[in-house]
Formats: structure tokens, sequence, C-alpha cells
């Protein structure tokens, strides 16, 4: 691997600093989401239970405890549940905007990581072809068919590495992007469902 690293040249040493990050978010990415990953049916009914018993203290408390984008939002609208309705939707936008930040944190990042690691490989193959074919020039009638094989080879190398570096980057990527909706879909349904359990439950 390392000879094959030494083959594909200068272009090889962007592709591994692309790779060395994109490992860094995914690894931070599964950490977080791991950690901070709530199971939304579960959540919610043991929140509705101390909601639809108007036990407001219990629910806040039971939300305090967690640390997940649901538990704040939900602690977010419990704490604000007597404000105006305008100061109610604002904290809530708020927060939300928040924990929206925390979700998609460093996918940007890795998007780009999988889209410019095969320019990064493509670019190599095309300036080792461009080196091959001068080297073949310069020969001129002693050009070995079997030199010309090997520049190219080794100038496919840097798009082969650009592939492998941005197809398990563009994976994770959309992976954690579609854990990010899906959390920022329950995270509106918390709030729906607290409204109207409370609604239903009003002295």
């Amino acid at each position: 691997m390392i000879s094959l690293f030494d083959k594909g040249g200068p272009v090889m040493w962007p592709i591994l600093a692309c790779s060395i990050l994109a490992l860094a978010i995914i690894l931070e990415r599964a950490y977080f989401f791991l950690r901070h990953t709530s199971n939304y049916q579960g959540f919610m009914a043991r929140l509705l239970a101390r909601v639809s018993d108007r036990d407001l203290g219990a629910a806040l408390s039971f939300c305090r405890q967690r640390h997940d984008p649901l538990a704040v939002m939900a602690q977010t609208y419990l704490e604000n549940y007597h404000q105006p309705q305008d100061l109610q939707a604002e904290m809530i936008k708020l927060r939300g905007s928040e924990q929206m930040e925390r979700l998609e944190r460093f996918l940007r990042g890795l998007a780009t990581i999988g889209h410019l690691s095969p320019l990064l490989g493509l670019f190599g193959t095309v300036t080792g072809m461009i080196q091959a074919f001068r080297q073949l020039q310069a020969l001129g009638t002693q050009a070995d068919v079997t030199a010309l094989a090997g520049g190219i080879w080794e100038a496919l190398l840097t798009t082969a590495f650009g592939l492998l570096v941005a197809l398990p980057t563009l994976a994770a990527y959309h992976y954690f992007d579609s854990l990010a909706g899906r959390m920022a879909n329950h995270m509106e349904f918390v709030v729906l469902r607290l409204k109207e359990t409370l609604s239903l439950h009003k002295d």
C-alpha cells in the first residue's frame, strides 16, 4: 500500500488529508448520534404520561435529565407554556435552530470531502497521463509500450484512491443527513404533541 501511495505522486497527499479529516468527522458524528438519538415513541410515552397528569414539574424534570434534541425542545415548550404565544413561538424557533446546528455540524464538510476527493484523484490522473505521454514523446522511436502502460496505471492510482475516500465518505454523509432529518421531524412532532395533549387536559 505504501509503495502504491508513493507511485501515485504528490496529489496523494491531499487525498490522504481528506481521508483523515473525513474519518475524524465520521467518528465524531457517529459518537454524537449514538449519544443523542432518542427512541421517539418511548420518549413521548414517558413524557406524555407526566403531562397528561398535569404534572408539568415532573415532565420538566424528566426533560432536564436528558440532553438530546427531543428533550431540549420539550423542555423549551414546557418552560414557556405560560408565556405569550408569540414569545413562546420565538423561543421554540430559536431552540430548534440551535438543535439543527448541532445535528448538521460538520455535515457540509463531509459532503465537500466526498465530492472533492475524486476530483483530486482525477487531477492526479490527468497530470500523470500528461507526464507519461511527455516521456513517451521524449523517447521518440525508442518508445516502449510497456513503459507507457506502467505510466498510465500509476497515473490511475490517484483516481482509485480518490474514489476509495469518496464512496464511504458520501455514504456516511447521506446516512447522518437522514438521521438529522428524521430527528428534525421528531423535534417538530414533540412540540405538536405537547400542544395537543395540554390543550386536551386544560382545567
